[in-house]
Parts: C-alpha cells; structure tokens; sequence
C-alpha cells in the first residue's frame, strides 16, 4: 500500500468537521459532567450545583410562585434540569476549545490538554473546588485523545471520521456510566458524624419514639405519629455540605456582646428531646409537606441570652445555602436548636450540622444549615416575604384527608392526621354526606410536646352511591378552622377538606 503523503497524513489527524466537532464536544461535556457527579456527589462541589442554586433565586417572583402552586415538586425537579443542561453546554463549548486549538496546532496532544484545562478552569469558576474540577478535566480530556487517537492517520475520509466519532462516543458512554454509578453510589450524609449523646437522654429518645409507636392507630396505609419519610423543600436543588468540625454559630446584631458558638459547643450542653411537627405554607389544602419528628438539641435562648440582646425587635436567622428569615424576636423564646432527629444526627438534607426550630410557625423560619442568629432592631423582609409571601406568622388549623380502606366488615374508613400547632388539635369531625351532619373522628393520643400533630381516624357504613366526605378540625382554644378555602399563597392554605368517596 503506497503510504500518503506527510502533509495528507497531517490532514487527516487534524480533521474534523463541523458536524463531527460539535457530537465530540457533546459527549466530552457529558463526560466532563458525570466525572464532576462522580466526585463530588450532589453537593455544592458538582459543577451543575452553583447554577441550579443561581437559577432558583434569580427566578422572577411570579415564576416561583407558579412553580410551587402549581408545579410543586416538578418545578425543582425542572429547575435541577435546567441546571444540568446548562452545565453541559459550557462544559461542552469549553470541550470544543480544545478541539479547535488541536486543530490550529496541527496536533494530536494539544487538544486533550486545552480541553482538560478548559473545562477544568470552568469547573473550579463555578465551584471553587479543585477536586472534581480536576476530574472533569480527566474525563473531557480522555474523550477528546479517544477521538483524535481512534483514526490511523492515512486516510482522511468519511471512515476515519467515524472512526473519531465512535471513538469519542464510546470513551464519553463508559466515563459517563461509570460517573453516574459512582455518583449515585455516594451516601449523601457522609459528612454527618455520628450523633453523641449521654445516656439518660439516648434512654429516653428510645422511650419517646416507643411512645409514639404504640399511640400510632393502627390504620392502614396512615403515616405514623413520627413520620416515615421527612418532606425537604429547600431554595437550592444541591443542599450545602457542611461539616461539624468547621460549623459555627453567631449571635450578632442588637446584643452587648456578639457570641460564637463551635458544634462541640452546643452538644456538651445539656440536651433535650422534643416533638415538631412542621408544615410548608407553600403546600396545598391536602398536601403531604406536614410532618412530624422527634429532635434532640438545646434552647435557643440558651445561646442567645450569653449575648444579652438589648432593645431588639425581630430576629434575622441566616443558613449556609444564602437563606435568610426574619420574625418577631418573641417568637424565638420558645425555640429551639436541633443537632439530631429520631435519635440520629440530622440528616444533611434537614440542616446538619444544626437547624432552628419554632414551634407554631410555618416551616419557612425554621431555618436549617443555621449559621447566624441576628437580633433587629427595626423589622426586615426575610427570602420569601421579598418574593411576596409571608408566612412566618402561626400555622393555619388543619385536617387533612389522606386514607380511604374498605374494611372487611363492608364499612368504610377514613383518616388523615390534624395539625394546629402550638393550639394543639382538641378534636376532628368527620361528614359523610356533604357537611349536613357531623361526628367525631378517633384521635391518636397526644404526644408530649406543644407543636405536634395528631391522626384521626372515622369508620362508617357508607351509602350505596358516590358521597362527599368533610373533614375539619377544632384546636386546643376550641376554634373551629374555617371552612372558606384559601390559597397557599400568601399565607398559608386553609379550609374544610372535602373529597368524593365511591361506595
């Protein structure tokens, strides 16, 4: 076979075209994507995770505000989409830098190494962090040597452009696979140290969480009075990684004496146990962001009185994710500082290393990721009352509807679980013909504490046709919740909870 001339050869290392350029510089950001995952799981460090947060508080009020009436779950699922597409088209327009330096250079080396840095220079921009910002580089940098080195540098034809291609492609598949398995193979609370606690109080979580397993009815399909599954709404899609070695927490503002505290600090002092129920004022009428645990922590005011607050109006809470939440200060007398929940430490997703707990109030004040408590002395908009709502007052009355079982006896059951807050849930009443007539509902017996829930539960022998079952709510005060139904927004859903039963 007559061997082709030097600068035919050349050519043909160097060439590719358009079309060729952008499929390789896809799959190469691709790579460089699922080696950042790889590394750095779903925290702050993964290249897509600066942006998916920058995305949520750039979105205009009203689109946020759609996204959670609306939406709901989806719209953080849309927005964490989002994130990861944009993440991928600069890490591919940095990949087709390098390509297009190999092929001004005439050269098989220069495009790998100016594709690695490329996109690892734009890693480290966005995240700061050097690691996986070094493995994104790797990985774009193995796809585009696999693209240049796949051809054999005689013939410059459609063959040896596809050969690049697949090579490329096949590199990009196996790194991308393999970040995802790694990525996906990393426990999300591995920077959460085991929680340490002295033995009296270890007996007693164990007595507690015993307690509201036995008071728990015994229905079907009812979440328990400490809750399975935890709902978690954050401004970010990636929760902050922080560890307890490095976690601090200041008393600042209108105090004679700003106090910091290490996490070493808080658990050496006496800790107790308590439950919270806590509820989204973001969710619907019939929602499932209520919910209800049993936390381990310190009085906040155990903290903050050190400090002495001076004339002081409000109280400002910051976390680590950029959150910021403002209420009166009287509200924080009654708070709380948790560093566990259910006899474990706290989950990253709920505010490891320490998160606020106010009894009462919507969810939105208690602050996970807690690093500042600032005492006002003139009142401030908190992260969401900028954007319109304005739920740091008390939490709405409610009974929610959630389980239907037909009983083996033919009769019907109904049940949910009731939340008033500090109110408490004095009873439940249940309508299985529209709201004409009315009976109570059988309540769980109440756990110890002042902001917990209740489950309620109602059999009956039903009609021989379709009927409406009502169920509301009276609180501890003996106030009846009202019935008009509201809106999440601005302040909190409300309302009698209805829905059509079959027979």
């Amino acid at each position: 076979m007559t061997e082709q001339p030097l600068s035919v050869r050349r050519a043909a290392a160097r060439r590719l075209p358009g079309a060729a350029t952008v499929i390789v510089s896809l799959f190469a950001g691709l790579a460089g994507l699922a080696a950042s995952y790889a590394v750095a799981g779903f925290t702050p460090s993964f290249v897509a995770g600066p942006i998916a947060s920058l995305l949520s508080r750039e979105m205009p009020a009203a689109v946020v505000r759609f996204a959670i009436l609306v939406l709901g779950d989806l719209g953080e699922t849309l927005n964490l989409v989002a994130a990861l597409a944009l993440a991928w088209f600069l890490l591919t327009l940095a990949a087709s830098v390098g390509l297009a330096a190999g092929r001004r250079a005439r050269s098989r080396v220069v495009a790998p190494v100016v594709g690695a840095a490329s996109t690892g220079l734009l890693s480290v921009v966005l995240t700061g962090a050097l690691l996986p910002a070094f493995a994104t580089g790797a990985a774009v940098s193995v796809v585009i040597a696999a693209t240049t080195l796949s051809a054999d540098g005689r013939t410059p034809d459609v063959a040896a452009d596809r050969r690049r291609i697949l090579g490329g492609v096949a590199s990009a598949v196996t790194v991308t696979l393999a970040g995802f398995l790694l990525g996906s193979g990393r426990d999300s609370d591995t920077t959460v140290a085991p929680l340490e606690v002295d033995r009296s109080l270890e007996s007693e979580t164990e007595s507690l969480l015993g307690t509201a397993e036995t008071q728990s009815l015994d229905v079907a399909g009812l979440e328990p009075l400490v809750s399975d599954s935890f709902y978690e709404v954050d401004i970010n899609s990636v929760n902050p990684d922080r560890s307890a070695d490095s976690w601090e927490l200041s008393v600042t503002g209108a105090v004679e004496e700003e106090r910091t505290y290490t996490y070493d600090d808080v658990t050496s002092m006496d800790a107790e146990n308590q439950f919270v129920s806590l509820r989204c004022v973001g969710e619907g009428l019939n929602g499932r962001k209520l919910d209800n645990a049993l936390w381990q922590g310190v009085p906040i005011m155990d903290l903050v009185e050190p400090a002495v607050p001076t004339e002081g109006c409000c109280v400002m809470l910051r976390a680590a994710d950029g959150f910021y939440e403002e209420f009166p200060l009287s509200a924080l007398e009654d708070g709380f500082l948790a560093f566990g929940m259910n006899g474990e430490a706290l989950p990253r997703g709920h505010g490891y290393p320490a998160r606020a707990l106010i009894p009462g109030h919507w969810g939105e004040i208690n602050v996970k990721w807690l690093t500042e408590i600032e005492i006002l002395e003139t009142e401030e908009d908190g992260y969401w009352e900028e954007r319109g709502w304005h739920g740091t007052g008390p939490v709405n009355t409610v009974a929610k509807l959630h389980v239907e079982n037909d009983l083996e006896d033919g009769r019907k059951q109904v049940a949910g679980h009731a939340y008033a807050g500090t109110r408490g849930i004095e009873r439940v009443e249940v309508s299985t013909d529209g709201g004409d007539s009315w009976a109570d509902a059988r309540l769980s017996g109440p756990l110890p504490g002042e902001d917990v829930w209740r489950q309620w539960a109602y059999e009956y022998d039903p009609p021989e046709r379709s009927h409406e079952v009502v169920v509301r709510a009276t609180d501890g005060t003996g106030t009846l919740q009202p019935r008009e139904e509201e809106s999440p927004y601005p302040s909190g859903a409300s309302g009698w909870v209805s829905k059509s039963v079959d027979p």
